[in-house]
């Protein structure tokens, strides 16, 4: 036997053996145990109790589609009342215990079902190529159709209408919710065609509300502007209206202005150009100017319009250009509006027409 250098023997395995930690250990120390003996559940032995689980599954399943739609009611019809806490709190938590125990339900079903119904019995599974041989692929669609008779998908018809159902009513809470951010009582649509924008109201800085000139405008320089009189509005009104009426103003050579329709050639003075500041793909923020490029980048999507070109899409996941608002100069020299935005500000809803 060996010794190293502080005096001690080392191990030297033999061919057929491992090193494993200090020991060797040759193959065919161990033999394999095998999987241990099969215990039948009580739903294999007693068709009671199989029936009896059965029952709970679908059940916990119909409970699930329940508690969906009593979200749904609870976000609907429990009222909120003005400057009442308690009242958005009941609403809350009627919703809330609505989709929690509509999820929770169908958790719990689909582990009691595959604890006490679906086959039960040990396999296992060789690793095999990617790609298998025709007998392969045909045996594993069998194999869908063995699961499918073990689970009892296609013959426990309770179960699996009961699944279906509760996975279909699960989501109702949330498409209830979405709808919830748009007014309920008006065209979505007409809603957001008409901001505070007006012929004749002044245009203002974001947040000061001071009026600006055509002459604070240097070539390539951006302002974020609002309408004159938002900052004297309630502040829950001013909001709503500034999420509408944001405008960016920006200031390019004449020359460098690309127009594709006549009558935009008038919406701008002498290279001033203003347009919406919301995002036509879900309503971010549109606030980085690239001056030597002349593009606008939305940071939420990394969607682009080119300020030159009528703010035209150029990259990223927005289905239109920013609406533009037309504008002009007052006696006094202050930038005005001519009129309101001649489209719908804001995300390109599914219910609207592009």
């Amino acid at each position: 036997m060996a010794k190293n250098e502080n005096g001690k023997a080392d191990i030297v395995p033999a061919d057929n053996a491992e090193v494993t930690g200090t020991s060797v250990v040759a193959p065919d120390a161990f033999t394999n145990p095998g999987l241990p003996p099969h215990r039948p559940r009580i739903t294999d032995l007693d068709p009671k109790a199989a029936k009896r689980a059965e029952r709970v599954v679908y059940g916990l399943f119909y409970f699930s589609i329940a508690a969906s739609v009593f979200a749904v009611w609870a976000y609907m019809f429990v009222p909120i009342e003005p400057e009442n806490v308690h009242s958005v709190r009941m609403n809350t938590l009627y919703l809330g215990l609505g989709i929690a125990f509509s999820l929770l339900a169908i958790g719990i079903a689909a582990v009691h079902w595959g604890k006490a119904l679906m086959a039960d019995k040990e396999a296992i599974d060789h690793r095999h190529p990617v790609r298998g041989s025709e007998e392969t692929r045909a045996r594993a669609v069998e194999i869908f159709r063995e699961s499918d008779e073990e689970s009892g998908f296609s013959r426990r018809t309770l179960i699996r209408n009961g699944l279906i159902g509760a996975l279909i009513a699960f989501p109702l809470p949330a498409i209830a919710l979405f709808r919830g951010l748009a007014p309920m009582d008006v065209d979505p649509n007409n809603e957001l065609k008409h901001t505070m924008w007006k012929k004749g109201l002044r245009l203002t800085r974001d947040p000061q509300g001071t009026p600006i000139k055509a002459s604070d405008l240097t070539i390539g320089s951006a302002f974020q502007v609002i309408p004159e009189g938002l900052v004297d509005l309630p502040e829950h009104e001013m909001l709503n209206a500034k999420a509408k009426a944001a405008v960016l103003l920006v200031r390019l050579k004449k020359e460098d202005l690309n127009w594709t329709s006549k009558e935009r050639e008038s919406w701008s003075y002498d290279g001033i150009v203003a347009y919406s500041k919301i995002c036509t793909h879900v309503g971010c923020p549109v606030a980085l100017y690239e001056q030597q490029t002349h593009h606008l980048l939305c940071p939420c999507h990394q969607s682009q319009f080119d300020i030159a070109n009528e703010c035209a899409v150029i990259f990223g996941p927005a289905a239109r250009p920013l609406p533009q608002l037309p504008i002009t100069v007052d006696d006094e020299g202050y930038l005005i509006a001519q009129s309101d935005f001649t489209e719908p500000v804001g995300p390109s809803f599914w219910e609207r027409a592009k």
